[in-house]
């Protein structure tokens, strides 16, 4: 497994952006797929989007597509979280996450997981 800490969260208004970091520890991080997770009060850890091992695939949920983009830098061990054009609806504790399967997008195929960082988004 991996140790997964993850950085950039805060407020922001609406229309605005943020970049969250997702940085691990651990030799086979560039093995792993990447993904990234949000949870708001009250609701279920929905899927985000996630990246490939080698950072040629990414794949996002409908409600983020064209608004964020994942990448990953496998030297530095390192997701990236660009999120761009925020909505209120994007408010919750982000998670990024570490799995073994290909594209894959339910919080079950995740092995690794990082602390959080909350968003929240003003209107």
């Amino acid at each position: 497994q991996v140790q997964l800490v993850e950085s950039g969260g805060g407020l922001v208004q609406a229309g605005g952006s943020l970049r969250l970091s997702c940085t691990a520890s651990g030799r086979t991080f560039s093995s792993y797929t990447m993904g990234w997770f949000r949870q708001a009060p009250g609701k279920e850890r929905e899927f985000v989007g996630a990246v490939s091992w080698r950072g040629s695939s990414t794949y996002y949920a409908d409600s983020v597509k064209g608004r964020f983009t994942i990448s990953r830098d496998n030297a530095k061990k390192t997701v990236y979280l660009q999120m761009n054009s925020l909505k209120p609806e994007d408010t919750a504790v982000h998670y990024c996450a570490a799995g073994w399967s290909d594209r894959a997008t339910t919080w079950s195929e995740y092995n690794s997981w990082g602390q959080g960082t909350q968003v929240t988004v003003s209107s």
